[in-house]
Order: C-alpha cells, then sequence, then structure tokens
C-alpha cells in the first residue's frame, strides 16, 4: 500500500518532467497566469474539452525533493518541496471515507492535491491520487456545494476537464464542507471519496504566502 509520504514523493517528483503534445493550447480562461506547465503522473490539461491527453513521461527520481510539512489546518496538510531548483507549494489530504461498488475492492489509498508552482506560473491546480488505474478514456467527478465538475482521467489521476472551472472548484472547495469524487477503475470498479473540506482555506492561504517568497 502506498504511504502518504510515497504519495507526495511521487508527486513532487513528476512535477518537472511531464508533459503534453500541444503546449500552445494549454492557457486557460482563468484570470491567473496561464498553465502549460506539466503535472503529476499526467499532461498539463489544455483548454478544449475536446483535446486527448497525451502519454506522460515516466517521473523522475524525487531525488531531494522530500516535501516538508509547513502547517496542518484540519485535515489538509500545507507542504513545500523544491525539486530541481524550483519551489512547489501543496495542500494534500485523505479522505475520510471510502466506498467501492463492488464493495471491498483493493486499492491504495487516495489522495487530493491542491498544488501551485510559481516558476511555471501554475497556481491551485486541483487533482486527485485516486488509488488504483482509471478506466481510460473514463470520466471522473468532483461533487461540492451542490456542484459538479467533471474530471478527465490519466493513469491513477484525476484532473478538471474544463480547465475554465478551475477557479470556480477551487472557490467551492474553500467554502463547502466535504468534496465527493468519484471514478471507475479500469476493471469497472466504481470508486467514490470523501474529502472533508475544513482547513483548506487556511492551508491555500498560507501555501499563497509561502510561495511569494
Amino acid at each position: 500500500m502506498m504511504s502518504l509520504q510515497r504519495a507526495m514523493v511521487i508527486l513532487v517528483a513528476a512535477l518537472p518532467v511531464v508533459g503534453f503534445a500541444n503546449a500552445a493550447s494549454a492557457q486557460t480562461a482563468q484570470s491567473k497566469a496561464a498553465k502549460p506547465a506539466p503535472k503529476a503522473a499526467a499532461p498539463a490539461k489544455a483548454a478544449p474539452k475536446s483535446a486527448a491527453p497525451a502519454k506522460p513521461a515516466a517521473p523522475a527520481a524525487a531525488g531531494n525533493a522530500e516535501p516538508s510539512l509547513i502547517g496542518q489546518f484540519g485535515t489538509w496538510g500545507a507542504y513545500t518541496a523544491t525539486p530541481n531548483g524550483k519551489k512547489v507549494c501543496f495542500a494534500l489530504a485523505k479522505p475520510s471515507s471510502s466506498k467501492t461498488n463492488p464493495p471491498n475492492r483493493p486499492r491504495d489509498p487516495s489522495y487530493a492535491f491542491i498544488s501551485t508552482r510559481p516558476a511555471e506560473k501554475v497556481s491551485n491546480e486541483v487533482s486527485i491520487m485516486i488509488g488504483y488505474a482509471l478506466k481510460p478514456g473514463s470520466e471522473g467527478s468532483v461533487e461540492v456545494g451542490g456542484s459538479r465538475f467533471a474530471m478527465y482521467s490519466q493513469g491513477d489521476g484525476l484532473w478538471i476537464k474544463n480547465a475554465a472551472e478551475e477557479d470556480r472548484l477551487v472557490d467551492a472547495l474553500r467554502k463547502g464542507a466535504d468534496a465527493v469524487v468519484k471514478g471507475t477503475s479500469a476493471k469497472g470498479t466504481e470508486t467514490t471519496d470523501t474529502f472533508p473540506l475544513k482547513g483548506l482555506a487556511q492551508a491555500l492561504d498560507k501555501l499563497a504566502q509561502e510561495c511569494r517568497r
């Protein structure tokens, strides 16, 4: 089973090396800086919904990218790391409950990440490490505060399908009580993870301060 520390190391190690074809179209419609940068275990998302993500490169060794905890806020930890000399800040949490259908199917732990990478002009990028290989081409979702956000799958991760909605998703996560994440494994197992959101706003505020330094 994957440990929390191992999940963080995998996330940080993968950030500098993963890309996708058609980087020129990766800019979002958000007011924050464009996001052509790589992401953990999957390509950066292109703004057009119909664009198929390219297969990611293998993550590099973590090296000295060991994350450091700078604050714990409810179930959310605020972490920083400096892989290849580039600062990365991220909030991380485990779900309070995880269910599978059919029930009791084995899987690794799942984690929710919200990452900021100043060197790549990426801010508050939401990703979910789901704990198993997802069904290729399947669509997952995050439900929070009465709103549903479609997520695309790549490997064992989920990222928002419409990049223009990411600010709205982060705002909903800041204000919500729980986020419910749904995905389907390569073998057809349906998974529902519930992440408590208490402390997330404080964790993101802490990271915003840290990543400006």
